[in-house]
C-alpha cells in the first residue's frame, strides 16, 4: 500500500512577529500547501492520507478558518483523509474536528476518535491513537498498538506527541515509548508509526518504520527540514519506503556574519540580496563584531531597505554583539561644524562607554553621518 504522512498543519497559525501585511499571506500559503498535499496523494496514487494531530490551530478556531479548511479538505476528494486530534485540537465536547468530518461534501474525511483500527480495505488498517484532552495521563501510541496481532494486516499507528529518544521532559507520562514500537514493528504486528508534533521531517529508531513527517510550512527559525509531506510504501516483505515530497513555500532563514569592516557589511548585502523569495521570507540575523559609525550607518540603510522586501525581519539579540564605534578620523571628516563638532563628540564618547545610554548614543551619531551625507 502507498499513503501520504502529513502532520501539523496548525491551521488558523499566527505569528507575533509578522506585520499586518504579511500574516494574511502566511495563513493563505498554509491552506495552499493543502492543495499541494493533494496533487502529492494523486501523483503517487496513494490509497489515504493520515494527518498526524494538530489539523487546526486550536479548538477556539472561527467559522472562517473553518469554514476555509473545509474548503482545502474537498481537494482531497475521492481520497480518505484520516485526522488525527492532537495536543492543539484534542477531541474535547467542543472539538471542531467533528464539524469538520461532518461538514457537506467531505464524506472522504474521517477524525481517529478511537483507538479501535479503521479498515481502509481488506488486509489495510489505520490505527489512530487521538488526544482527548491537553494532559493525557499515560502513552497514548503504546496503547494504541498493544494487543495489535501479527495476522498479515498491513498496519499503519497514527499518533502525537514527542517519543522518549527526543522528549527533553523525562517526567511526562504522555511520552512515546520508542523501543515497544520497534518491537511491534519487527514481529509484524505493525508496519509503520506515522507520528505528529515535530515540525522538521524525522526518522526515529533504527527500524526505518517510525517517522516524524515534519508541518507543511515552517512556523520557527529553529527548524531543521519543515515543508514536507512523506509518501510511504509499505509492505509485509520489507522496512516501509519513505519518499520526503516539499510542499512548502516559506522560509525562516538564520543569517550570521561578523561584521569588522565595510567590507563585510558590503558582503552581507550581497548575501541578503541572493534570499529567494523575499516576500516568502523570515530573515533572523545573528550579528558580531565591531564596525565604525560609518559602516554601521551603511549596515542600518542596508537593513532598513531589506524589511521592506522581506516578510519580516529579526535580530537574534542572544546570539548577536555588534559594536558600533566612532573613531577620531570619522569624527574629522564628518565636519559639521562649531556646537554640533563638540555634540558629535560628546556622543561618540557616550557610544563608546557601556552606560546606560551607549546604545541612544550609537543611534544618534549614526543619524548624524546619514543627515551630512544626504546633505553633501
Amino acid at each position: 500500500m502507498r499513503f501520504v504522512h502529513t502532520a501539523d498543519w496548525q491551521l488558523g497559525m499566527t505569528r507575533h512577529f509578522l506585520d499586518a501585511d504579511a500574516q494574511p499571506r502566511y495563513t493563505q500559503a498554509r491552506l495552499d500547501a493543502l492543495q499541494r498535499i493533494a496533487a502529492v496523494a494523486r501523483e503517487h496514487e496513494a490509497e489515504f492520507v493520515v494527518v498526524c494531530g494538530d489539523v487546526l490551530e486550536s479548538n477556539a478556531v472561527g467559522p472562517k478558518v473553518l469554514a476555509r479548511t473545509a474548503d482545502a479538505l474537498a481537494a482531497f476528494a475521492g481520497t480518505p483523509v484520516f485526522l488525527l486530534p492532537g495536543n492543539h485540537d484534542p477531541l474535547d465536547a467542543g472539538s471542531p474536528l467533528r464539524a469538520l468530518a461532518a461538514w457537506p461534501g467531505l464524506g472522504h474525511v474521517h477524525v481517529l476518535d478511537t483507538a479501535e483500527p479503521v479498515a481502509v480495505r481488506e488486509g489495510v488498517e489505520v490505527v489512530g491513537a487521538p488526544w482527548t484532552s491537553k494532559h493525557p495521563t499515560h502513552d497514548l501510541v503504546a496503547a494504541a498498538a498493544e494487543g495489535l496481532p501479527a495476522d498479515g494486516t498491513l498496519r499503519v499507528v497514527v499518533g502525537h506527541g514527542a517519543v522518549d529518544e527526543l522528549s527533553p521532559d523525562r517526567e511526562d507520562p504522555a511520552r512515546i515509548a520508542l523501543a515497544p514500537l520497534e518491537e511491534a514493528v519487527a514481529a509484524g504486528r505493525l508496519h509503520y508509526v506515522a507520528l505528529g508534533d515535530r515540525h522538521s521531517t524525522t526518522q526515529v529508531g533504527r527500524s526505518g518504520a517510525v517517522w516524524y513527517s515534519g508541518t507543511q510550512e515552517v512556523t520557527d527559525r529553529l527548524e531543521t527540514d519543515p515543508g514536507n509531506v512523506l509518501v510511504v510504501t509499505v509492505s509485509d516483505a520489507s522496512p516501509p519506503k519513505v519518499e520526503p515530497v516539499r510542499v512548502g513555500r516559506w522560509a525562516f532563514p538564520v543569517v550570521r556574519a561578523e561584521l569588522d569592516s565595510a567590507a563585510d557589511v558590503e558582503a552581507l548585502g550581497r548575501r541578503l540580496e541572493a534570499l529567494p523569495g523575499k516576500d516568502r521570507t523570515v530573515l533572523t540575523l545573528a550579528l558580531t563584531g565591531t564596525l565604525t559609525v560609518r559602516a554601521g550607518a551603511a549596515l542600518d540603510d542596508l537593513l532598513a531597505a531589506q524589511a521592506d522586501r522581506l516578510a519580516g525581519l529579526q535580530h537574534w539579540a542572544r546570539h548577536s554583539d555588534l559594536v558600533v564605534r566612532a573613531d577620531s578620523d570619522e569624527l574629522a571628516d564628518l565636519g559639521v561644524g562649531g556646537y554640533a563638532d563638540a555634540a558629535v563628540a560628546e556622543l561618540s564618547t557616550l557610544a563608546a562607554g557601556d552606560g546606560p545610554d551607549a546604545a541612544a548614543a550609537r543611534d544618534a551619531v549614526a543619524l548624524v553621518f546619514r543627515l551630512a551625507g544626504a546633505a553633501r
